[in-house]
């Protein structure tokens, strides 16, 4: 792995992975403002491959497919990716169509994609879990950016114009914080010669994040979705935990393990499906992102089970801040843990992805190595002490469900 900085002062790493036939380069774009009107950034990235000067959507779609090209842009919580992938005797075309679209993008026909995401997002509502996950989102980060849920984009998106678009595009391309990765078995030479051709107009800043901060949860947070014709309950409670920089992160990434992430083997499981047979599907999961992160218990289970399985989670988290973990289970959720991180580097694609994502949060693409070798000497005691740190604070709990069991379990008055 080797660091680069280009004439722009991007900064890339480039991974040389012998024996590959497709390279792979990404390039991250910090989000570092509110987002201005709900759905600007993803209508955004939607409309990157809706055409260009020099080529129509059609054109697009054709030569990617014909050339095995894979390029797709992401809107996430803290940046905008770029994922290329490509034939390593392709990597001067697919430059080439990254370089148009992100230098003449037209935005035009907006109007056609707003119909086809109310539409999407419309129906993605119909969806009971989404609706419960979005509440949650919406609940643990109130009035933040990260709490942005479909709703709000739908309330907001018919009041996005052309002229939000371009200036919100020119402003990430002109402004933000952006690093690229790249894993190929294509000599660096070559590689740094075609990003500084393709790439070159674009700039940085060290422009400061402008984002509001999370808030704290002053209580503990109630939010509910009364929903008749539910056939399952839905119910997500989370609490603020901090961002991947944090010591306790690798503390976390074992408590989120032994508690819900691990299948068969987890907590949750073999608790509330295995022995109460509460649910088919009860889970954990872990967000860390650059402000702030969460963690959160799922399930979905029968309307008449709300309170019995609140009451499983209680349980199971007291237990977790309480209870000394056995040597096996330790040992278990470390393999399961570090196990689980050995896929993340099988493609170059993956690799890039992963080793770019840190050196875009400052943590180094070695983050990974020390990761492994924090999760492998957490000791129980830190395990115990980080699940107390953090879920005696205050949580926020969504529920959906028909009111009845609502109120059959206390979440109406």
């Amino acid at each position: 792995m080797e660091r680069y900085t280009l004439k722009n002062g991007i900064k890339t790493i480039i991974k040389k992975n012998n024996n590959t036939p497709r390279t792979a380069i990404v390039l991250y774009a910090k989000l570092n403002n509110d987002e201005p009107k709900a759905g600007l950034y993803y209508l955004m990235t939607q409309m990157l491959f809706q055409g260009t000067k020099n080529r129509t959507s059609e054109q697009l779609a054709i030569e990617l497919d014909e050339n095995a090209i894979d390029l797709n842009v992401e809107k996430k919580a803290d940046y905008i990716r770029f994922k290329l992938q490509c034939l390593n005797e392709d990597i001067n075309q697919g430059l080439e169509i990254l370089q148009d679209i992100l230098e003449n993008s037209t935005f035009n026909d907006f109007e056609k994609e707003i119909i086809k995401i109310k539409g999407e997002f419309e129906a993605d509502l119909d969806s009971a879990k989404v609706q419960a996950q979005d509440n949650y989102y919406r609940t643990i980060f109130k009035n933040h950016t990260y709490g942005i849920g479909r709703k709000e984009v739908l309330e907001q998106i018919d009041s996005i114009t052309k002229e939000d678009l371009i200036s919100a595009f020119n402003e990430i391309k002109s402004k933000s914080q952006k690093n690229i990765s790249v894993a190929s078995a294509v000599d660096k030479e070559i590689i740094i010669n075609l990003l500084e051709n393709h790439l070159s107009d674009l700039k940085i800043t060290e422009e400061k994040d402008n984002r509001k901060p999370i808030q704290e949860l002053t209580q503990n947070e109630i939010s509910v979705i009364e929903k008749e014709d539910a056939n399952q309950a839905q119910i997500f409670k989370g609490w603020l935990v901090p961002p991947i920089n944090s010591p306790d992160y690798a503390p976390i990434v074992l408590l989120n393990t032994i508690l819900g992430s691990s299948g068969l083997s987890s907590r949750l499981f073999l608790e509330l499906r295995e022995k109460q047979g509460l649910a088919y599907t009860v889970r954990s999961a872990f967000e860390p992102f650059i402000l702030n992160g969460h963690f959160f218990v799922y399930i979905a289970t029968e309307p008449k089970n709300i309170k019995t399985s609140l009451e499983g989670f209680k349980i199971e988290i007291n237990k977790i801040m309480t209870k000394i973990i056995s040597d096996e289970e330790l040992e278990n959720a470390k393999n399961n843990a570090i196990g689980k991180r050995q896929f993340y580097k099988e493609t170059n694609l993956l690799e890039a992805s992963i080793n770019g994502s840190y050196e875009f949060l400052g943590l180094g693409y070695e983050f990974e190595e020390k990761l492994i070798e924090n999760i492998k000497a957490v000791t129980k005691e830190q395990i115990i002490n980080t699940a107390s740190k953090y879920f005696s604070k205050n949580s926020a709990l969504c529920v959906l469900a028909p009111k009845k069991y609502l109120l059959e379990a206390d979440l109406l008055t």
